[in-house]
């Protein structure tokens, strides 16, 4: 009997691309907040998603560089599980609910593109960078200090994508309303059989749910922001027409279920 969460499955299971939830996260989040053009970012919205008339276009560009486990001490196998990934969450609405919408997402390991697929996040290869600080004092480790500075970057295909930077100016407790929204994404999956190209085999609206998050150094400062034009993406058309706060913190929280909110095959 063949075993394993995802495929491959396998006599022991152990090939599968990634292990049985829970799943545990820890990491470094780099942040920056914008607002891009409403007429252009509500085109990007499935049916039943509208974007937040109180605050249109305001969107929260995401950089997570962080490390992964399930139950069995994944997060000692590094070169799997380690990872950095790149989103894009835009304020929404769903059926009078506030959420944060994820258009496009970015990892750079085959483990973290599985996962994030089964979630409903629309992961594509990247590569992910952002500055790091360290326990031993160095010119190479950033300071979590006021006017500390931070950036990060992404690319993929060998084309610039974002270009993002803070500049530290106050210790927080909370993040003071970013990312306070639940993430809703589309688990979609299409059919390879003649006549049925346009019948997906799943096509889900789902929120995800975390448990046990913890948020902590938190520094809010100033942001920077670019989305470069590049062939073969889209991610600039929702570029920032006004950059506001960044942030930079640390995170953990664990996976164990999903919700549907509404199958859109039916």
């Amino acid at each position: 009997m063949l075993k394993g969460f995802t495929a491959p499955r396998s006599p022991q299971g152990v090939a599968a691309l990634v292990p049985s939830p829970p799943w545990h996260f820890a990491g470094d989040v780099l942040a920056v907040e914008f607002w891009n053009d409403p007429d252009v970012s509500a085109h990007i919205l499935p049916a039943g998603v509208e974007l937040d008339e109180q605050c249109r276009g305001h969107s929260v560009a995401v950089f997570t560089d962080y490390q992964f486990t399930a139950q069995n001490n994944e997060h000692l196998d590094p070169a799997r599980y380690q990872c950095r990934g790149f989103s894009v969450l835009l304020d929404a609405i769903w059926k009078g609910i506030p959420i944060a919408w994820c258009p496009y997402c970015y990892v750079d390991n085959d483990a973290a593109l599985m996962r994030g697929w089964i979630q409903g996040y629309p992961r594509k290869l990247g590569a992910v960078h952002q500055t790091r600080t360290f326990a031993a004092a160095s010119v190479a480790s950033a300071p979590l200090v006021h006017d500390g500075r931070f950036s990060a970057c992404m690319s993929a295909h060998g084309r610039l994508l974002v270009q993002a930077g803070v500049t530290l100016r106050e210790r927080a407790e909370h993040l003071g309303g970013l990312l306070d929204r639940r993430i809703v994404g589309r688990r979609y999956f299409p059919r390879l059989s003649a006549g049925l190209h346009d019948k997906p085999a799943v096509d889900e609206l789902v929120r995800c749910v975390s448990g046990h998050p913890l948020i902590t150094n938190v520094w809010i400062g100033e942001g920077e922001l670019n989305f470069p034009e590049a062939y073969g993406e889209e991610l600039d058309m929702l570029g920032p027409l006004k950059v506001g706060r960044g942030y930079r913190f640390s995170f953990s929280y664990s996976v164990t279920d999903i919700e549907v909110l509404a199958d859109l095959t039916a």
